[in-house]
């Protein structure tokens, strides 16, 4: 079959692979019809995550047909499912209190690989992320085995085409579950960090949530007019000093609720972001946390901090004394998808969710290391890329 496969710092290629087979009777194949190039996938494209290996096939966010299916699968063939990325066995001491991205059955290799040495405890399974998160090969590719098929992929109604539910695979419960995170209340004023596709669904998930008000903070033009379009107030963090502006806009108290939807790869004018971004190149420092560092600093005392970008290593200059003097809340995860999805799905089909605004393009599979190349350099107008293997 042919898949996408990463070679090293922004080499990702179209390749030919083995095609997928049942290893376990929970197993199940899929014939993947959409998939998506997600802002994690960048992370690793830019070689700031740890564990890849050259040849992995890449992609965790994806959905398509049943084709094969083990014995004790509860799927059948032919039916249209929704893959979460977090890979959950549904039933150790995590998975049965819904925290099922820290599943402690899905990751094969956790003794032996780095992720419980760097991390305390060794991390879940995840689709193409790593061996880290147990070398999976992901869905960017035109099959995939989906270990623990009865717990995790959810059947898709046939009047709901793939553009309306392709994100129920990562980036739509990871909005909001960052907006579930912020503890939201009807008076709040809630800030997001980040205009990509998990920023804008925590904008709309927040705004869904009841907040009172939500501001938006990029410097894409085309990314802020669509979080306009969802009802945010919009800041561009290369025109205006952020801070003082939150606190203008509330009064001088600050933000209820922040979220960093940015992650480890966050822009950024002041001294330390040069010296972080230094450091990460020649992978010292790994991570560049701008964003966190000015979200903590913006929120008003006893507030929450919501972090779902994603951070993979150390940071510098991290401002834990505003966190504790100021009494905040911090709150992330990788994301339990498996909590969230069916609701979600709920609200598509309700119309209290539209998921399409995002999509910015449709490329063949084939094409793949284009869209990755223009997602990373071109995110104004690149704001979301859904493959389609075989076309």
């Amino acid at each position: 079959m042919r898949a996408l496969t990463w070679h090293g710092t922004h080499d990702v290629r179209v390749d030919s692979v083995p095609d997928p087979e049942i290893v376990n009777p929970r197993d199940a194949v899929i014939k993947v019809t959409s998939t998506a190039i997600c802002g994690s996938d960048l992370h690793l494209y830019d070689g700031v995550i740890p564990g890849m290996q050259s040849g992995d096939v890449l992609g965790h966010e994806f959905m398509g047909e049943v084709v094969e299916t083990g014995s004790k699968s509860t799927l059948k063939k032919g039916q249209r499912v929704v893959i979460p990325f977090t890979i959950s066995c549904g039933s150790c001491f995590f998975c049965e209190k819904q925290q099922y991205s820290a599943c402690d059955n899905s990751n094969p290799v956790a003794k032996q690989d780095a992720s419980e040495a760097l991390y305390g405890h060794a991390m879940s399974g995840l689709f193409g992320y790593s061996h880290l998160t147990g070398g999976y090969a992901g869905g960017q590719a035109e099959y995939v085995r989906v270990p623990f098929s009865d717990v995790g992929p959810l059947v898709v109604p046939d009047h709901l085409e793939d553009d309306k539910v392709l994100f129920l695979t990562d980036i739509l419960p990871t909005g909001w579950m960052a907006a579930d995170n912020a503890d939201i209340e009807p008076e709040d004023t809630v800030a997001v960090w980040g205009c990509g596709p998990v920023g804008l669904f925590a904008v709309q998930s927040a705004l869904l949530m009841g907040a009172h008000k939500v501001i938006a903070i990029d410097h894409y033009p085309h990314r802020l007019e669509l979080a306009k379009k969802l009802g945010a107030e919009t800041i561009d963090f290369q025109k205006t000093d952020v801070r003082e502006a939150l606190m203008e806009m509330t009064g001088g108290i600050g933000p209820d609720a922040v979220i960093d939807a940015v992650g480890m790869e966050s822009h950024g004018f002041g001294v330390q972001n040069v010296f972080d971004s230094a450091k990460q190149k020649v992978g010292i420092g790994a991570d560049r946390p701008d964003a966190l560092r000015q979200a903590i600093l913006a929120c008003r005392k006893g507030g929450r901090v919501s972090m779902p970008g994603v951070y993979g290593g150390l940071v510098d200059k991290f401002p834990l004394g505003a966190l504790m003097e100021k009494g905040l809340q911090l709150r992330t995860g990788q994301t339990h998808v498996q909590r969230y999805i069916k609701d979600l799905m709920d609200r598509i089909e309700k119309g209290e969710i539209d998921t399409t605004f995002l999509i910015s393009h449709h490329l063949p599979l084939e094409e793949a290391p284009t869209g990755y190349k223009n997602f990373s350099e071109k995110q104004n107008e690149w704001t979301k890329v859904v493959l389609r293997p075989g076309q």
